[in-house]
């Protein structure tokens, strides 16, 4: 296989100035079945070669000899390039053991909300989208919570905000409309909402997309799309919004005749719609626990899919878990999408969703990467426990699992692998050679 150059930059992940160090990946396995090396520089991929084809790069020091880069080993790894999550709740999230009412105090939601992150940061996600409500008992204190964690987590993961009014309609929507346009100059990225709780649900959209217009903001709508004659006019009002509309979960499209749910397929896909679906359940927006669209008539009609965590342990789903590989998982396992096509929801419809570059593990593209034990993606989906996540061309996060069985020789004699005692601690993330018993690292 030839070596892959270097290529032109794409354009530059928003959180500023990439990491200037260089790390080589040697021996990952890509999902086309190669193995290679990968060496990163500058926080992004500088070359992908053969197997043992790459050395570190040497990075000058001043008043010395250059030194050479970092290394790590991902032999048994699965390289892939990162989830991101277009659809949290970092507001509410690990919420559903408080008792009492939700505390919206700016300092407990920056906490929750960091907390969060740094979960989803250990599953691999490196960018992320949060939805956060404005007004009512929020005020604007929630957003400027997320504001807050947003930059304590520059260098470590990418997190943009969505400013969520209750009501945006009538004489009691008139401060919602207020609020969503001072959220947007505190600096919210993204301006959303539930059209579905407001009296007038067009005229909610219609706020909506006329503050996004103003400041070229991308809108993010919370809808269960059940009912096609408003989704219709949703499609036709958002069609020529630029940088774009996602909705979502729309699992209410599942419910509808075939012939409706195909036909507003068909519109969506038109307008150019972005369906975020939540297979891991639905967020307190929508009143069924099914988050998940019909992704496969979705997808037919050539409507980008994407997939977000929604709720993470609040009061709508109390055992949520903000995983990507779970909601791939399942869109794979009860939604009828290849593998390939479950991690691309996760990943590179995710990333393109979320307005941020493509990124392939090729020369020139962004080193937003996660690696997972195994070797196939069918496998890395079903048993991805141990993971090595990268951002920006550096190490942010490691999760490392190991199993441990009873005193047998079951394990030996099947040949199955094994974790010995003295790996514990390697930099490479990966057991030493030897073995004992029952003892194996986690896939």
């Amino acid at each position: 296989m030839p070596d892959s150059q270097p290529q032109q930059p794409h354009s530059p992940s928003p959180s500023g100035p990439a990491d200037r160090g260089s790390l080589l990946l040697s021996g990952a396995r890509l999902t086309d079945g190669r193995t290679v090396d990968v060496r990163l520089h500058g926080g992004r991929i500088e070359a992908v070669g053969t197997a043992g084809s790459l050395t570190p790069r040497r990075t000058p020091v001043p008043g010395g000899r250059p030194a050479p880069g970092g290394h790590l080993d991902l032999a048994g790894y699965l390289l892939l390039p990162a989830p991101a999550d277009p659809h949290v709740h970092a507001d509410t999230a690990l919420t559903a053991d408080v008792p009492g009412p939700v505390s919206y105090d700016p300092e407990d939601v920056r906490r929750r909300a960091t907390e969060a992150a740094l979960l989803q940061l250990g599953h691999g996600v490196t960018a992320l989208r949060a939805h956060v409500r404005v007004g009512d008992v929020a005020g604007l204190g929630a957003l400027t919570a997320v504001l807050r964690t947003r930059r304590s987590l520059r260098g470590l993961a990418e997190l943009t905000a969505v400013a969520m009014p209750r009501m945006l309609t009538g004489v009691a929507g008139a401060d919602g409309l207020a609020l969503l346009r001072d959220a947007v100059k505190m600096g919210a990225d993204v301006v959303g909402g539930c059209p579905d709780l407001d009296p007038d649900p067009t005229g909610y959209v219609e706020a909506v997309l006329e503050v996004a217009a103003e400041h070229g903001c991308p809108v993010d709508l919370h809808t269960d799309a059940a009912d096609p004659a408003r989704l219709a006019r949703l499609a036709a009002m958002a069609g020529g919004l630029r940088p774009g509309v996602a909705i979502g979960p729309c699992d209410g499209l599942g419910r509808l005749p075939a012939e409706a749910a195909a036909r507003a397929a068909d519109q969506l896909a038109a307008a150019g719609v972005t369906v975020v679906c939540l297979p891991q359940g639905a967020c307190g927006a929508s009143d069924h626990p099914d988050g998940t669209a019909p992704a496969r008539l979705l997808r037919a009609a050539g409507v980008r899919i994407t997939a977000g965590s929604g709720a993470l342990r609040d009061v709508s789903n109390p055992v949520g878990r903000g995983d990507p590989l779970e909601a791939a998982y399942l869109l794979a396992s009860r939604h009828g999408l290849r593998p390939e096509e479950a991690y691309d929801a996760v990943s590179s419809a995710a990333r393109s969703a979320l307005g941020l570059p493509e990124v392939r593990v090729e020369a020139g593209f962004p080193a937003e990467l996660v690696a997972v034990r195994g070797d196939r993606l069918a496998g890395a989906l079903s048993l991805a426990y141990s993971r090595i996540v990268v951002h920006r061309g550096r190490v942010v996060a490691r999760t490392s699992a190991v199993r441990e069985y009873g005193d047998s020789s079951a394990a030996s004699d099947l040949g199955l692998p094994r974790q010995g005692r003295s790996g514990h601690g390697r930099r490479d993330g990966r057991g030493g050679p030897g073995g004992h018993g029952g003892r194996g690292d986690m896939a």
